[in-house]
């Protein structure tokens, strides 16, 4: 049973770690999230667990704990509406720009269906208006769990959820069968890099974007938080560029930096 203190405990490392707010009432969660952990460490209580945490003499079982606390739920081509505008609107949008690479940082990328889900738009605008972009495009895809990145780096996908999201033609154009897997195609991964991210941490050195998607990421933050990784996204954008959000989730309560653009069923958020 996780008393009262060790749940307030927990709630405070949680949020000093990667900056995740725990609510009142989650106890079952932080039991149901830890428990097979903690078998594999052999520890008994979140006591316990705190105890290790604070010795530091284990720095894996922080690491273990963030990946197990973290959400990683993901499917290909999560709401569809914002590929729609990145590919019809915002591409043919900055397709006039000078030469350079157009850069996009996809925050919380988890294991990178988003990320390459991205790269996927951009190849597509750019097989249908051959000599656009020509500066190329570079997909950053970031998280804070170097255990999903790893993973996303792979690019391989199993199990009953692997094709979640995708129709049998996305499937043939953008993979490739691996035994009972599906591989991204090397020309799909080849835009794409991955960096290990705290988004409570200072991110000024991966330098300026074109587009931002940091979507169902926000809700895990306090309202402090949420406008401080805000603002700070504003600054890494350049002149113009887009924030993408969850569909339901909103900038008002938090920043006037941006102006909302609704077109073609979604919703973004361009740097006024």
């Amino acid at each position: 049973m996780l008393s009262h203190g060790d749940y307030e405990a927990f709630q405070k490392f949680l949020e000093d770690a990667c900056g995740i707010v725990l609510g009142a009432g989650k106890e079952y969660l932080v039991s149901s999230r830890l428990g097979g952990l903690m078998r594999d460490y052999g520890i008994a209580t979140v006591g316990e667990l705190l105890n290790q945490l604070n010795s530091g003499r284990n720095p894996r079982l922080r690491t273990s704990i963030i990946d197990a606390m973290t959400t990683n739920e993901t499917f290909w081509f999560r709401d569809m509406s914002h590929f729609r505008l990145l590919q019809e609107m915002i591409c043919p949008e900055i397709k006039a720009r000078s030469g350079r690479s157009i850069r996009i940082w996809s925050a919380a990328c988890s294991y990178g269906q988003e990320p390459y889900n991205l790269s996927m738009v951009v190849q597509d605008y750019q097989r249908a208006n051959p000599g656009a972009l020509p500066g190329g495009v570079d997909v950053v895809a970031t998280d804070i769990s170097s255990t999903v990145l790893a993973d996303a780096k792979k690019g391989i996908y199993c199990g009953m959820s692997s094709s979640r999201g995708l129709s049998l033609e996305q499937q043939d154009r953008y993979f490739k069968i691996n035994g009972d897997c599906l591989e991204v195609r090397p020309e799909i991964r080849q835009r794409v890099s991955f960096r290990e991210l705290n988004l409570t941490k200072g991110y000024e050195m991966m330098g300026r974007f074109d587009v931002i998607f940091c979507r169902n990421v926000l809700i895990y933050f306090s309202s402090e938080q949420k406008r401080d990784i805000i603002n700070r996204m504003a600054r890494s954008l350049n002149p113009g560029g887009y924030l993408f959000l969850g569909s339901t989730e909103s900038l008002s309560a938090h920043t006037d930096r941006f102006e909302m653009v609704s077109k073609l069923g979604g919703i973004a958020y361009r740097l006024k």
